[in-house]
């Protein structure tokens, strides 16, 4: 029926190590008109902010292999999975404690899809993968 849209069902979940490799960013999509006399016009186009999740950190050998072999998995970023956000827990408890294997636990897990292509650049030990970031879908 149009204008039914079913939630994104994930497809797997982002292994423990490469979540705290991730930094969170918020979106808040707005219309915005700027007049002649400086005045702005805003309009905001959803009721909450939609969460990126950027790669923050040089990775390792092992942890780069982890990653592009998770995003071979998910087709080349096209397939929706589950990611936990380590800092997204209850009160009192421990930073990571939410991850589940199985995607199970709701507690900080969040439906991403990859965004962007994947093109990494070596240094000594260490490797970035640019212009990869994961964006909310559900």
């Amino acid at each position: 029926m149009p204008g039914n849209l079913q939630p994104a069902a994930p497809n797997g979940v982002m292994p423990a190590s490469l979540c705290t490799a991730f930094t969170e960013l918020r979106e808040y999509v707005q219309l915005q008109n700027q007049y002649h006399d400086g005045t702005v016009q805003r309009s905001q186009l959803a009721q909450t902010s939609r969460r990126t999740f950027r790669l923050s950190k040089r990775l390792s050998a092992s942890a780069l292999s982890a990653l592009y072999n998770f995003w071979v998995s998910q087709n080349g970023g096209l397939t929706p999975f589950a990611f936990y956000n380590p800092f997204d827990v209850a009160a009192g408890q421990h930073i990571g404690s939410n991850y589940d294997p199985t995607g199970n636990n709701t507690q900080g897990r969040v439906t991403v899809a990859f965004r962007g292509n994947w093109a990494q650049a070596t240094d000594l030990a260490r490797s970035d993968v640019q212009a990869l970031e994961l964006v909310e879908v559900a």
